[in-house]
């Protein structure tokens, strides 16, 4: 039995915990809050601010696990070196999880020294340099902050009347200490993806079936699986996937994105971890959850191959005002009465508005279309509601 300890212990890592507990091993979910709904599964939980490196230090010490799992950027990426050094692994690996925790040190990985193909970007530290970078990119542009989860803080600057704007959100949505930005050029993609990729211990790299999905406010609202694209464009994004994740090195799974044009692929960013896109996979929509592949993988258990078995699509469910207590849900006896859908709950312990508190899953046999999936799944999202308390 192996003693795993969880960095940040969202709805994702909620999952990831089931997973593990199925295949017999222990879990410590660790998070800033209490209740988090990945502490509700776990054996054991600690509350603690990560970013505070000594308290950290201090948990890991008491624990002593054998793998030590991030799910969040706002932690003190910097000692998991030490971790690793003193015989602890660190999933994927403390290099993967320090260089992906910022979209700097990603970004220049892939663009300058693995030469793969991104939008123009710059950084900024002040508003004086973010409007100098603008400047040198043009409008429209997409700003995100270097250090962030879900979207938070990204917006795209339409007109000079928005920089201001952007950067004030840019800062309030950044997380941990890191006060900077990226301003990447406005690729006119025709549509997003996320290549869930699979490294192994012993084993070869897999992938699934690309997943499409939809964001506003920098934060996904809806995905399904397969995607449709070319061959050409498949072959192009998985050869990009295999490579930055074999120079970052370590088991796991990656939610590598892309954007797509009519005849590109343009490598964006990529998690050290389950996507959050990659919940439509809890439709049953390949061989195994995103979730099961993730923890297989980091054990070190063996996956042959990963096979589309339906066709999916996921869309959340938000809250709208904010509140101390979790909520009540109502209308899930009315979303249960359609075939192929299925809901999760995520029991988070306070709501603010456009906070995920929960997703619904629809599903159906390969081939089916995929407009059909998702107005199914967006639809019986609609049917949930929040009573607050």
């Amino acid at each position: 039995m192996k003693r795993i300890v969880l960095l940040g212990s969202g709805e994702l890592g909620k999952e990831f915990v089931i997973a593990v507990k199925r295949l017999g091993h222990y879990v410590v979910a660790i998070d800033s809050y209490d209740n988090a709904p990945a502490m509700q599964v776990a054996d054991d939980r600690r509350v603690l601010n990560m970013l505070d490196g000594d308290a950290l230090d201090a948990a890991i010490n008491e624990l002593k696990p054998d793998l030590i799992v991030p799910e969040v950027e706002a932690l003190r990426t910097e000692r998991l070196f030490d971790y690793e050094q003193r015989g602890m692994t660190v999933i994927p690996s403390a290099r993967a999880a320090n260089m992906t925790m910022n979209r700097k040190a990603i970004r220049d990985l892939a663009s300058h020294v693995l030469g793969l193909r991104t939008a123009a970007y710059r950084y900024a530290t002040t508003e004086d340099e973010f409007r100098a970078a603008i400047d040198v990119i043009g409008i429209p542009c997409v700003v995100k902050p270097l250090m962030s989860s879900s979207g938070k803080g990204q917006s795209t600057v339409k007109s000079h009347e928005d920089i201001g704007r952007a950067w004030t959100y840019a800062m309030e949505g950044s997380r941990g200490d890191l006060r900077e930005v990226i301003v990447e050029q406005f690729i006119p993609f025709e549509s997003e993806i996320t290549l869930l990729t699979v490294t192994q211990q012993n084993g070869p790299t897999l992938f699934c079936p690309p997943i499409g999905h939809r964001q506003e406010r920098g934060d996904y609202q809806e995905s399904w699986m397969p995607h449709a694209m070319s061959s050409d464009l498949l072959t192009k994004a998985q050869d990009m996937a295999r490579t930055v994740t074999a120079s970052l090195g370590g088991p796991g799974i990656w939610g590598v994105e892309f954007f797509l044009t009519n005849d590109d692929v343009y490598f964006s960013e990529l998690s050290p971890r389950p996507h959050d896109t990659g919940m439509v996979t809890l439709a049953g929509t390949t061989t195994f959850s995103e979730f099961e592949l993730h923890a297989r993988a980091i054990l070190g258990y063996p996956i042959p191959a990963i096979h589309l078995e339906r066709a999916g699509a996921s869309a959340v469910v938000l809250a709208d005002r904010s509140s101390d207590s979790e909520p009540e849900f109502h209308g899930i006896e009315r979303v249960f009465e359609v075939p192929g859908i299925d809901v999760r709950i995520f029991g988070k312990p306070s709501t603010r508005p456009y906070r995920r508190m929960g997703v619904v899953v629809a599903s159906d046999v390969v081939g089916t279309p995929t407009d059909e999936l998702r107005k199914r799944a967006m639809e019986a999202a609609a049917q949930i509601t929040l009573q607050y308390r």
